[in-house]
C-alpha cells in the first residue's frame, strides 16, 4: 500500500487532503486517508502547509507524536478490518467500540497493541507476532 520513502508517504496525505479541500474526486485510498484526517482536526493546519511539514521530524523524546504515523496506524486498522486479518480483528474492534462507546477511541486502543507488536518485531528482528497482537486486544476487551 505504501512505499518506504517517508516524503512520498507524507505526500499522499498532503495530496489527498488538498483534493478534499478543493472538492475534487478522490481515489479509494485517498477517501480513506481523508476520513482519517477528518477525525483529527488537530492535524488540519499541518496538512494545509506541506512545505513546512514535509521534512519535519517528530521526536518522541521531546513528547511529540508523529501525526503521519498516527494516521497511518488508523489506516492499518481499517485495512485489517477490511481484510479480516488477523482472524477475529473485527470482533475485537466491535467489542472495544461497544465497551468504549467510541469507535475512534477503539481504534486508538487497538493501535497501542499494533504499535507494541511492531516494536517487538523490530526489536527482536522477527516477524510480527499476530498471536501477541490478538492477546493484547483480548486484554483490552476483557478489562
Amino acid at each position: 500500500m505504501f512505499s518506504q520513502d517517508r516524503n512520498q508517504l507524507r505526500q499522499m496525505f498532503f495530496h489527498a487532503w488538498q483534493k478534499h479541500r478543493d472538492g475534487k474526486a478522490t481515489e479509494p485510498l485517498e477517501t480513506l486517508i481523508n476520513q482519517i484526517i477528518l477525525m483529527h482536526p488537530e492535524y488540519h493546519g499541518l496538512l494545509d502547509n506541506p512545505e513546512a511539514n514535509l521534512d519535519r521530524d517528530y521526536l518522541p523524546e521531546e513528547g511529540e507524536t508523529n501525526p503521519f504515523l498516527h494516521m497511518s496506524m488508523h489506516i492499518a486498522i481499517h485495512e485489517q478490518r477490511g481484510t479480516g486479518r488477523p482472524a477475529g480483528i473485527e470482533q475485537f474492534y466491535q467489542a472495544l467500540s461497544r465497551k468504549l462507546a467510541d469507535p475512534h477511541e477503539a481504534e486508538h486502543q487497538m493501535m497501542e497493541c499494533l504499535a507494541e507488536m511492531i516494536w517487538q518485531s523490530q526489536r527482536n528482528n522477527s516477524l510480527p507476532d499476530e498471536q501477541a497482537y490478538l492477546d493484547c486486544l483480548s486484554k483490552k476487551t476483557d478489562s
